[in-house]
């Protein structure tokens, strides 16, 4: 016994040292981050806080009340959360392999062999005995194989990036899922109201083509003039169709989004309603928070982790295993008619392994672990540049649109001028009525492009939150901070 309790003093001495084992690989660095945006407007830097729940700041409930659908109910992100629970679970398989396996058996049968043939007494023959021997055991056995270099530990931070990864999808998702929804809402809110502006503008085609009927009857108009109007007014009725189509495909993806049928939101939102009057602001975050933000970035940044891990782990397999092994329980054999014999039983042992020849197997899963590792590495770098990529374009976007908009607010307000220029001069008799009316249908038009650059102005901004990650928060992260 004494030799053995040395044996397994050294071991677990030995595998509490696993952390300073030459198996264990650094990761390589984080990507080098640049101090600041390129296309982001001056401002103080923000509070990352304010990413998780920006759609609020729309003010809209109907938006609300779609979101806290989608998060609820959407498809993708129940199989995102299925997907979380499965790696979790084999976190602790993984992490099972780093202490003893314990279990019980018991075995029994019966066992009958010809041992002897001997004389009767009393007669002239022989007799063949067949004696049975009845067996019962049972008890105990446990294995441990000690992580003398840390490879059962390795596995087991791999399996545990690993399921950080797949968290960092589920993350993901719900960023993508929420700018979604948003998107799709506001588009709908701005077709909608694009479709009220060109219902209006109909009404004043319409109003033309007849006062220029009204003329020619009066001789005051040609009829190139009457036909020309019925063929713009015609081609501006055909677009109309196109506009209802928009919006019902709209009200159809949102309510997919939502985990609901093509249908079930047609009631709801089939109602005009107009864009939010508010907005939340433009999110001024450094570029470096986005390694803790972009849930694809953590991801990247998880993996790297793991396949550190699983390459440490692969070079440990060069190296020698020791298996403990013990079983204890109880014996019971029952020969013939005599009485059973019974004592408890009880095994000690150890064994180590190590690798001699394998033909190249350990060292090309090495060297296939360690091109992972690079592969995952370069997969963050360009991960990174691909997030600075769209955060610079949704700033871009949104300066552009944010322009145009406020370009068209003054041609809105020059047209509307115009309109009640023209219809003071009718009024006074110096002007004609369908200059009122091209007034009227030039003011409808440059109201349509206002509500075109609103709409994609407030998206940009909803591209802006979704580049930088928002629509979730790390509470760790918070808990530390406070």
């Amino acid at each position: 016994m004494k030799p053995f309790r040395k044996v397994l003093a050294g071991a677990l001495a030995a595998s509490l040292l696993y952390g300073c084992t030459p198996t264990r690989v650094d990761p390589p660095p984080a990507p080098a981050v640049p101090e600041n945006w390129a296309q982001a407007p001056a401002a103080p830097v923000s509070d990352p806080a304010a990413l998780k729940d920006w759609w609020k700041k729309f003010d809209d409930p109907v938006l609300d009340g779609l979101i806290d659908r989608a998060l609820a109910a959407n498809q993708d992100l129940r199989g995102a959360q299925a997907r979380v629970r499965e790696a979790a679970a084999m976190v602790v398989v993984a992490e099972s392999a780093l202490y003893p396996s314990i279990d019980f058996f018991t075995s029994g049968g019966r066992e009958k062999r010809i041992d002897r043939i001997i004389a009767v007494p009393g007669s002239q023959g022989y007799q063949l005995i067949t004696p049975t021997a009845d067996m019962v055991t049972g008890g105990l056995s446990a294995r441990w194989e000690l992580d003398l270099f840390g490879q059962r530990h390795l596995e087991a931070e791999a399996a545990a990036a690993q399921a950080l990864g797949v968290e960092e999808t589920l993350h993901a998702a719900q960023v993508g899922l929420l700018a979604q929804v948003a998107t799709n809402y506001l588009e709908l809110r701005g077709v909608q109201r694009q479709t009220a502006i060109f219902e209006d503008n109909l009404a004043v085609q319409r109003e033309r083509l007849k006062a220029l009927k009204a003329f020619y009857r009066a001789g005051l108009a040609n009829e190139a003039g009457v036909a020309g109007q019925e063929a713009l007014l015609q081609s501006a009725e055909a677009a109309l169709p196109a506009l209802n189509e928009t919006a019902v495909r709209l009200i159809h993806r949102l309510s997919i989004l939502t985990g609901q049928p093509p249908q079930a939101l047609q009631a709801r939102l089939a109602a005009s309603r107009p864009l939010p009057a508010s907005a939340p602001s433009i999110p001024q975050l450094l570029p470096s928070s986005l390694l803790v933000q972009r849930p694809d970035l953590r991801q990247a940044q998880a993996e790297v982790l793991a396949a550190a891990a699983s390459l440490g782990a692969a070079r440990a397999d060069l190296l020698p295993k020791l298996v403990l092994s013990a079983s204890g329980g109880f014996g019971a054999l029952a020969v013939g008619g005599f009485p059973s014999l019974a004592e408890s039983v009880y095994a000690l042992g150890s064994g180590l392994t190590a690798p001699v020849f394998n033909a190249g197997r350990i060292r090309s899963q090495i060297a296939a672990a360690d091109a992972r590792l690079d592969q995952v590495a370069a997969n963050y770098e360009k991960t990174f540049l691909l997030a600075l990529e769209d955060v610079e374009n949704a700033y871009l976007a949104h300066r552009t649109a944010s322009e145009r908009h406020a370009r068209l607010l003054q041609a809105e307000a020059a047209a509307e001028q115009a309109r009640r220029s023209a219809e003071a001069l009718y009024e006074r008799g110096a002007g004609d009525y369908l200059s009122v009316l091209d007034a009227k249908s030039g003011r409808l038009s440059a109201l349509d492009q206002n509500v075109k650059a609103r709409t994609a102005t407030l998206v940009s901004l909803v591209s802006l939150y979704r580049a930088f990650g928002g629509g979730w928060q790390d509470e760790r992260l918070s808990a530390k901070t406070d």
